[in-house]
């Protein structure tokens, strides 16, 4: 029995079953690349769905990890630490709002943004202000597994085995203005979007629509909150992809360390609460609530908290990991190899029908093809040539690589997609005989 068979064994006994996993052992990693027991080598475009940004076995996050073991793990909130206030720095600075909390993971972010919205609507009726109590979110939303997190995320098969959910929430048709000012009113609190929508398919907001939830929010008091969780942190050549979406009118070619400032100042539709988690501390447990000077004045102390979040050691690899982005270049980096990624995939969407649409924007791209079973089994072929990539909302091809990825990784992967697609052309693909290959993301 191998060392893979007795693990299997032993979780088939001992752990809920909430995964379907490859059966495959891995044990190190090392740039884009992870090796299993035999020390084959894997190129990984999935990044522990999008969480290793620097790749593995980066020296600033081993060096960061190795000093500040040694000098302060965790200590209790109640207390300080030098990382808290320095992280907090460095992201509004690149984010254009005023205050942070610190969390865990990207499901316990958001669910602290959730709180802050109507906490603060709670703020405003006392204040005079008419306005209600309600969330509306975009259909094929995605925003994690805790109650209100899942409340808020569309798909059913995440909400329905846990009913009834978090009552208050409308969702929205993705990218429809109508529907979304026919949806808004006083009695809304807050309005919740992904900026680029990550597990329902790697869909980017319009221009209009996300103008639009801006505006509307603005009108009566409520908040445009985005999650930032997936798209944050650079993966789309900017800190946040809301960084992608301009004011009519305002000036461009700002800089992207833009001091903390309103909308007009930044150049960028400003929200009023963002979210970030996965790559923020280079694969340590970390996520993060930002919010406006005004949201924050809501907050008091033993209205919200956490055991680990904000600890030293998460701290500490964070400001290495948004250090090695900008003193390494990546955030242009992923715009110059992403595009080129996406540029490749559509010249493949040329030679092969199945592929019906490519999108996204830098290293967050997906190609959607004609049906889920050739989407399940092109994941499972990828898989046998040693090429992790995963499938969402069951046709769509995701890939997540870390920022350091090159041309030349693009090529294999792109040459690999080629061969089976070539391969299923006019044979109807039967479903591989591998795990389910949708995203387990934010515990």
């Amino acid at each position: 029995m191998t060392k893979l068979d007795q693990i299997r064994a032993a979780e088939s006994r001992l752990l809920l079953t909430t995964y379907e996993r490859n059966p495959i052992l891995f044990v190190k990693g090392k740039g884009v690349h992870l090796f299993d027991e035999q020390g084959e080598r894997y190129l990984d475009l999935l990044s522990g769905i999008g969480v290793n940004a620097l790749g593995y076995g980066h020296p600033a996050i081993e060096e960061t990890i190795a000093i500040q073991s040694r000098a302060l793990i965790h200590i209790s909130n109640l207390y300080y630490h030098e990382g808290q206030a320095e992280l907090a720095l460095r992201l509004t600075e690149r984010t254009g709002l005023d205050r942070a909390f610190f969390a865990n993971t990207g499901t316990e972010a958001w669910e602290g943004a959730l709180k802050l919205a109507r906490a603060y609507a709670g703020l405003k009726r006392s204040e005079g202000v008419q306005i209600g109590t309600k969330f509306l979110a975009l259909e094929q939303s995605f925003h994690g597994r805790t109650f209100g997190s899942m409340s808020t995320t569309y798909k059913a098969k995440y909400r329905d085995p846990f009913g009834p959910v978090v009552p208050g929430v409308e969702f929205v048709r993705f990218n429809d203005v109508n529907d979304l000012r026919a949806k808004f009113s006083h009695e809304v609190c807050a309005i919740l979007v992904e900026a680029i929508q990550g597990e329902g398919g790697i869909r980017p907001l319009t221009q209009e629509f996300f103008a639009e939830a801006r505006a509307l929010a603005s009108s009566t008091g409520a908040l445009l909150i985005v999650d930032e969780i997936q798209a944050g942190m650079g993966r789309t050549g900017k800190w946040c992809a809301y960084q992608h979406y301009s004011i009519p009118g305002a000036p461009t070619g700002r800089s992207e360390r833009s001091p903390r400032a309103l909308d007009a100042s930044v150049g960028w539709i400003q929200p009023d609460i963002t979210t970030l988690a996965k790559p923020l501390a280079g694969g340590i447990p970390l996520g993060a609530v930002l919010c406006t000077e005004e949201v924050a004045r809501v907050m008091h102390a033993g209205m919200h908290g956490t055991t680990f979040g904000g600890g030293p050691l998460a701290c500490a690899v964070a400001i290495a990991v948004i250090d090695a982005i900008e003193k390494d270049g990546l955030l242009a980096h992923a715009t110059e190899v992403g595009d080129y990624f996406q540029q490749q995939l559509r010249t493949l969407a040329g030679r092969h029908e199945a592929i019906v649409d490519v999108r996204g924007k830098g290293l967050m791209l997906a190609a959607e093809l004609d049906s889920a079973e050739l989407a399940k089994l092109v994941v499972a072929e990828m898989l046998k040539r040693r090429i992790l990539i995963n499938c969402t909302s069951d046709t769509v091809l995701r890939f997540l690589p870390p920022f350091i990825l090159e041309r030349e990784h693009v090529d294999t992967a792109i040459a690999a997609l080629d061969v089976i697609l070539t391969e299923q052309a006019g044979h109807p693909a039967q479903a591989a005989a591998a795990p389910s290959t949708g995203g387990h993301e934010r515990g």
